[in-house]
């Protein structure tokens, strides 16, 4: 099994996608193209901007990691230039992860949609 998730960015469309577990060795070097990413993004985003996260577990290091692509998230959405829309899926059965998304909204300023799922694809 992989302990990075997948991420896929594609900002002609808008879209990012986060899926997967997020244990990798060194969360920071992992997380920073992302997060470099968003910041050139957020100078010419597109009208909205579409995120998706499917996470099926994460370390404490990825946690930290992953509040500051939310942050950054806020801080594109503050300028005004783009719509934001957060698809935070969880396992049905997973109420740790439903409120971990939960946390993230509220620390991040952005509202998200909540969305249960049977399970998880395999990455």
């Amino acid at each position: 099994r992989s302990k990075t998730p997948l991420i896929h960015f594609d900002s002609e469309k808008g879209h990012i996608e986060i899926r997967g577990r997020s244990i990798p060795e060194n969360s920071i070097e992992f997380y920073k193209p992302l997060l470099e990413w968003l910041e050139e993004y957020g100078d010419s985003p597109r009208d909205e901007t579409r995120v998706e996260v499917q996470l099926e577990y994460f370390n404490t290091s990825s946690s930290k990691c992953i509040l500051d692509v939310f942050k950054a998230l806020e801080t594109i959405h503050k300028k005004g230039k783009t719509t934001m829309k957060i698809n935070w899926y969880y396992e049905e059965d997973d109420e740790g992860m439903l409120e971990t998304g939960e946390e993230y909204e509220d620390l991040a300023g952005i509202s998200f949609n909540f969305i249960a799922v049977e399970e998880f694809d395999p990455v």
